[in-house]
């Protein structure tokens, strides 16, 4: 398998792209034994070198105060990779190298990848990396991951000196901690505690850290020396609050910085402009990040997206319309009439056309979150909303969860609840996990597009917004609910890292906006496939009996009056899709559902929509289209539900809000039950999300009729 290398960084330090760039194709991914951390992992080949190469979570320090610090740390330690590469962005150093010293502290084999060197360039920084590897004792290769620029230099490096094992770095950390730590040394050193694993001074700064894991290893290993350094390091603490107004904790932080800002004095970083000139980046987040600026200008992007994405997908969207209503007509002729005709029109044709319809508009959206994504905009959102959610009893960090999930439009609920990982809080993480399923996934977008063009033609943009914002205020008050009631316990702080804005590549955009397409497609063209297969067999068996005209239903017959006799009779398509099974359940459910507006044609699509929400749209081209009394006229979805009975704004809107709040798809149910560790939250989910959706469906639907009449 070769050599182990572990690439270790903080997040936003190009790390996942090095990662891509040295692994390519030969990759997988899954997750660390026991925890929900990703993990990544690869082969990659130079010369007559083979590489691991392993991923770590991405973060600023190994002190555990995360999953992520805690996987990374024991990685490196149970692991022992031949070397660590440690990405390090060259234009905020003194802060990346922060985990390099700590790295040094461990006495860990470390290479430096001095990336974006093209960013460091552009603020006018100038770095000399050859007196930066002497100061440090490491070898340091520049580089520009993005690019490819460095990666040869980077593996013939890691060849070089992989293996290693060189002497730890010792800081001193002053008169009166020096003391200590020596003599906790001693004892720790004298009484083997804990050194098979780790260096007797490393332990006795994780003492003096208070670190519960490294505690509790050593409690259950040797008590008597767990108990007297533990006494040790609270003598040090009370001596250090009452000479210094500190803690040890801060003081080995400070010092480690001071370290760190020694080296960089010494000629290692020059500038070309005045050092107190803010950065292009900055001044930009002064406007786009301001208090009351901010907010206006996020809704003015929001909208522009929609605006961008209705705008030049409607012909697009036009063609595709078009070719699966060609394709349509094209079967009419070439299959005789019965259940294969029917199969192929209504089930496949009408029911996963539908959805591929909407490609085109997908395709638009995923374009313009990419270009957001990648020019460092998305976290000016999420760093905007931390006030705000907070507020609501989340965490900053569930920003992200949200915006993955679809908080702008296309996300899917499944990585967005597996974003919640980074949540330290299990009252916030699982808060978090249970509202993302309430943003505008992918899956909900062509439902949202359906109706919007059928009944809100003049104004899509602006009800797409809408959309955005009932989405957004539905999560965070059902947090606030479920944090005051079944999820209770304190609020943790926030810290997060601002990316510079970068221009995009065109490159970066094709390649982000094609994955998230593809994967819109593949869906279509297997699960949605399959489910619209499934839902057209329930919608056409049992098949009626036309040998016996008195025993079908009537025009006019519902859910409360099947089996009676009206006054005429119903069309054989329509009277046949309500003898079939889905066509009863569909009635079964009208007795109720009819106070949102909902007929027992809906309802079939909404009983489907439990297992993705695509199956809404390829639904209702089924139910349509079986129950249409021309089944060879070629009009589209929406042509068909802007001239059916019962449809108009305020049922379409009152469709909207249930879709946007009704249960999770049956693969985000799974995932939630995953990374809760309970069934019981999965159901919560189903049970909980649908019995609000239908009631503030049915709020808004009497209200507005009422209003109405």
């Amino acid at each position: 398998m070769g050599m182990t290398i572990a690439l270790a960084g903080n997040p936003n330090s190009g790390k996942t792209t090095l990662f891509n760039a040295l692994t390519g194709a030969r990759q997988h991914v899954g997750n660390y034994p026991g925890v929900t951390v990703e993990k990544k992992e690869g082969r990659c080949v130079s010369g007559t070198h083979e590489f691991h190469v392993v991923d770590l979570p991405g973060t600023y320090s190994l002190s555990a105060y995360s999953l992520e610090e805690v996987v990374a740390r024991d990685f490196i330690v149970n692991e022992k990779p031949a070397m660590i590469v440690n990405i390090v962005d060259a234009s905020n150093l003194e802060r990346n190298l922060y985990l390099t010293l700590q790295f040094m502290e461990m006495g860990a084999n470390v290479c430096i990848a001095l990336n974006m060197m093209d960013v460091a360039k552009k603020r006018g920084i100038t770095i000399d990396t050859d007196k930066l590897a002497s100061l440090m004792g490491l070898p340091v290769v520049p580089m520009v991951a993005r690019t490819g620029k460095g990666r040869d230099q980077l593996l013939k490096t890691v060849a070089a000196h992989a293996g290693s094992r060189p002497a730890p770095v010792k800081i001193s950390y002053g008169r009166d901690m020096d003391e200590v730590l020596d003599e906790m040394e001693t004892r720790i050193r004298s009484d083997l505690f804990l050194t098979d694993r780790y260096l007797p001074r490393w332990v006795a700064l994780k003492y003096l850290e208070n670190d519960a894991r490294i505690m509790a290893a050593g409690k259950s290993h040797l008590p008597a020396t767990h108990d007297w350094l533990v006494s040790e390091a609270q003598k040090l603490t009370h001596h250090l609050d009452a000479t210094l107004d500190t803690h040890a904790e801060g003081m080995i932080a400070d010092q480690r910085y001071g370290f760190i800002a020694s080296i960089l004095k010494q000629g290692v970083i020059s500038h070309t402009w005045d050092q107190n000139r803010l950065a292009w980046s900055d001044r930009i987040d002064k406007i786009v990040t301001h208090r009351f600026l901010g907010p206006v200008i996020m809704v003015s992007v929001l909208m522009a997206l929609y605006q961008f994405t209705f705008t030049y997908s409607e012909v697009p969207v036009e063609w595709f319309e078009n070719f699966f209503g060609w394709l349509g007509g094209r079967a009419e002729l070439l299959f005789p009439d019965g259940l294969l005709k029917s199969l192929v029109i209504s089930g496949i044709i009408d029911g996963v056309g539908g959805v591929l319809g909407f490609v085109p508009l997908i395709l638009f959206m995923f374009l313009g979150i990419s270009f957001l994504e990648d020019s460092g905009y998305l976290a000016r959102m999420a760093f905007m909303l931390d006030r705000v959610f907070r507020i609501f009893g989340l965490h900053g960090a569930s920003v992200m969860a949200f915006i993955v999930s679809g908080g702008i439009a296309g996300g899917c609920a499944v990585p967005g609840v597996m974003a919640t990982r980074t949540l330290k809080s299990p009252r916030e993480r699982l808060a978090t996990l249970l509202t993302v399923p309430f943003m505008n996934c992918g899956a909900k977008l062509p439902v949202y597009a359906l109706l919007v063009a059928a009944f809100f033609t003049e104004h899509r943009a602006q009800v797409m917004l809408v959309i955005t914002m009932i989405s957004w205020s539905g999560a965070l008050l059902v947090a606030k609910l479920l944090r005051s009631t079944v999820i209770q316990g304190p609020a943790t702080p926030f810290v997060m890292e601002l990316p510079p804005y970068r221009l995009p590549t065109f490159k970066g955009l094709v390649i982000h906006t094609w994955e998230r397409t593809w994967q819109y497609i593949r869906k279509a063209g297997t699960v949605i496939l399959g489910i619209s297969i499934i839902l057209w067999a329930l919608m056409t068996f049992p098949q009626l009996d036309t040998s016996h005209p008195a025993d079908a239903p009537r025009a006019g017959a519902s859910a409360e009056n099947v089996g009676h006799a009206p006054a005429e009779p119903m069309d054989p398509g329509a009277a046949a899709l309500r003898h079939s099974i889905a066509g009863r359940m569909g009635m079964a459910l009208e007795s109720v559902t009819r106070y949102a507006g909902f007929d027992w044609q809906t309802n079939i699509a909404l009983v489907g929509g439990f297992a993705a929400k695509e199956v809404v749209v390829s639904t209702l081209g089924t139910a349509y289209s079986l129950g249409d009394v021309a089944p060879e006229d070629s009009m589209s979805l929406a042509q068909r539900l802007r001239t059916a009975d019962g449809w108009g704004p305020v049922t379409a809107f009152s469709l909207i809000l249930f879709t946007i709040f009704y249960s999770p798809c049956f693969v985000a149910v799974v995932c939630i039950v995953k990374e809760s560790g309970s069934w019981k939250w999965g159901v919560f989910s189903m049970v909980f999300n649908t019995l609000l959706a239908l009631s503030l469906s049915i709020v808004f639907y009497q209200t507005a009729s009422w209003i109405m009449s």
